[in-house]
């Protein structure tokens, strides 16, 4: 008796500290409950334009937390109805299913039924593998008693609505009715609270944006189980199932801004980092206008395809045109629009920011700019003559030629430029030094590497087409240049502000040689090479670009509000063919984009300071002409 009682006793002892050490060994490595406390989960960052367009979503998983407030009931019953129709009697695990569970699963010899409580599903998607083993389902026992042990049932439910997978991205019960039907949670129907309901027990194979039927099918079988337990009427449950699957429309597949867009991310991840970015659910407000967007890649489009039937023709099919397009706001410096190339889904290459090409003539303006700025006037004489420049020692004569070949004699800073002239513009460049006019394109703002030579008046050092335009823009900006930029404002998830932009700005040229300097580009579009788009009126100004063998073709120019420089070319550098020129190729799709920029933008004028002073001119000769000659132009000049 008594050995027997021994060995009883030592079995006893075993069987205790098997299963001490065994739940010891359970519970040593699982997560600290009370960490769930601080917990947060990922939320989507949106991106907006100036006017509160939505232009983006960065999310490592789409997420939109909601309090339990603010879930429909009907959503709520569906779920419990379907998962776990004894949530509020449990204490985290259902003993009886799973006993059941267990038979089922030793007859089918493998793991086929779950048994999990919305508790457990919840511990094992907060803290645990989806690995389906007898070790992480006794664990997730566990941690569902300790969850409902520390929290309320409408608390486990608030989490558990929020942060459960869906299906097609969509974490959470808000972003499922976003994701799925396009709307917010208290515009859905019963048979819409019913699929997503549905949802969990296999979101990729129930996801209706994947297979609409077998989600159909499964959101009956939520029905009639809420017609079982009497959660509906008959009526109700006819209806719903009755109604059709009301999907939201797929997206076309092209993203808003993608190149903006792209940018704004880069500098996202530098200024906020990318668990932040990506997680915490921020809310960016940027300088883009979607409407502006919307037009600069539409004309894009329409001035590529027109390209492409020209070069069709010549038997040029095995190139592809490709352009850029940027618009900044004058004042500001703000980057109103960014078209980096014609098909994002082929080549993310940014053609406004990461190009690097020859501007050709759009070049001038910097060099006519020095000049005003330098005792020069606009109705001095230049002379278009032949002329040579020795290169050095065994090195052929440096011969300038103009685009027609042919040459004027004498003419005035404002013809010259008006008519893209291009000895008269090496002569100035001669005139005003070379390595100063380097001097002043740098602080307008460009920072290429530009060489110090006479065919720099050429354009014959490449730059960005952003920074060519950030420098035209200190034109109608009263000579101060501000820096582009994309980021408004960053907010964080609570609404408190994390970064806001402050605009650097600095004085690189007077007023009155800015004013000058806009009154000039606006004769090339009335007098000059830019007339094609004179009938847009007098409130645009602007220049043409060409390069050597028709590689580049640029327009760039200004309304008193917005900047834009338009790029076209081909990526190899191989030429668009004969005729393809800044004003042919370029200037069309800176005319589209700038009248429905005009078409909307309040009526203004270019400044005019009190120390210029209008004057009537031959355009040609740079002659006093009284204004009622038929020849007389008014141009500004500075006051003596």
């Amino acid at each position: 008796m008594r050995k027997t009682a021994i060995v009883l006793i030592l079995m006893a002892a075993v069987l205790c500290g098997t299963t001490v050490g065994a739940f010891i060994g359970l519970t040593r490595d699982l997560p600290q409950i009370r960490a769930l406390g601080d917990f947060q989960p990922a939320m989507v960052s949106r991106l907006y334009d100036i006017e509160g367009e939505l232009i983006a979503e960065f999310y490592a998983e789409k997420r939109e937390p909601v309090p339990l407030t603010a879930i429909p009931p009907l959503l709520v019953t569906a779920l419990l109805t379907t998962e776990d129709r004894k949530f509020y009697d449990h204490s985290g695990v259902d003993i009886r299913g799973i006993l059941r569970a267990i038979i089922k699963d030793i007859q089918a010899r493998r793991f086929a039924e779950g048994a999990s409580t919305l508790t457990q599903q919840l511990a094992k998607t907060l803290f645990l593998t989806p690995r389906k083993t007898l070790v992480r389902k006794l664990k997730e026992a566990i941690l569902a008693i300790q969850l409902e042990r520390r929290y309320t049932k409408a608390e486990l439910l608030t989490l558990y609505l929020n942060q459960v997978y869906f299906g097609s991205g969509a974490y959470g019960v808000a972003a499922a009715a976003e994701t799925f039907f396009g709307k917010s949670l208290e515009a859905l129907s019963l048979a819409e609270c019913a699929l997503i309901a549905g949802m969990p027990k296999a979101p990729s194979r129930y996801s209706p944006l994947v297979n609409p039927e077998l989600a159909r099918k499964r959101r009956d079988v939520v029905l009639q189980q809420m017609l079982a337990t009497a959660a509906i009427s008959p009526e109700a449950h006819l209806k719903a199932t009755a109604e059709d699957l009301r999907l939201r429309k797929r997206q076309n597949g092209r993203r808003k801004a993608p190149y903006f867009v792209d940018q704004v991310r880069n500098e996202l991840e530098t200024l906020v980092g990318t668990a932040l970015l990506y997680k915490g659910g921020l809310t960016i407000y940027t300088t883009l206008s979607w409407r502006l967007q919307q037009a600069a890649e539409a004309a894009v489009e329409k001035g590529l395809d027109a390209l492409a039937t020209r070069m069709l023709a010549r038997g040029q099919q095995d190139l592809t045109p490709q352009g850029a397009l940027v618009a900044l706001d004058v004042a500001s410096g703000g980057i109103r629009a960014m078209v980096g190339g014609r098909h994002y889904p082929g080549s993310s290459f940014n053609r406004v920011l990461a190009a690097q090409r020859q501007p050709g003539s759009a070049f001038k303006p910097l060099v006519f700019a020095y000049a005003l700025e330098h005792g020069f006037s606009q109705a001095d004489i230049l002379l278009d003559a032949p002329v040579a420049y020795g290169r050095g020692e065994g090195q052929a004569e440096w011969r300038p030629e103009n685009f027609n070949k042919g040459y004027q004699g004498e003419m005035s800073l404002r013809y010259a430029l008006a008519e893209s002239a291009n000895i008269p513009a090496v002569r100035l460049m001669e005139a005003v030094g070379p390595a100063s006019v380097v001097s002043f394109a740098h602080r307008l703002g460009i920072s290429a590497q530009l060489n110090a030579n006479l065919a720099l008046a050429l354009g014959a050092s490449e730059v960005n087409l952003l920074e060519l335009t950030a420098a035209y823009a200190v034109f109608p900006n009263r000579g101060e240049a501000v820096t582009p930029y994309t980021i408004l404002e960053i907010q964080d998830n609570r609404g408190a502000t994390l970064y806001r932009a402050h605009p650097q700005r600095r004085v690189v040229m007077s007023r009155a040689g800015a004013a000058i300097m806009t009154d000039m580009l606006q004769a090339v579009i009335q007098e000059g090479t830019g007339r094609p788009v004179a009938y847009l009126g007098a409130r645009l100004a602007g220049k043409t670009g060409t390069t050597s063998a028709y590689r580049d073709a640029l327009f760039l120019g200004f309304s008193p509000h917005i900047a834009a420089g338009v790029w076209v070319g081909v990526d190899d550098f191989s030429s668009m063919g004969s005729g393809e020129t800044g004003s042919r190729a370029a200037l069309p799709i800176w005319a589209d984009f700038m009248e429905a920029h005009l078409a909307a933008a309040p009526l203004a004028y270019f400044d005019r300071p009190a120390d210029v002073v209008k004057r009537h001119i031959d355009p040609f000769s740079g002659q006093h002409r009284d204004p009622l000659s038929r020849s007389a132009v008014a141009a500004l000049f500075r006051k003596q």
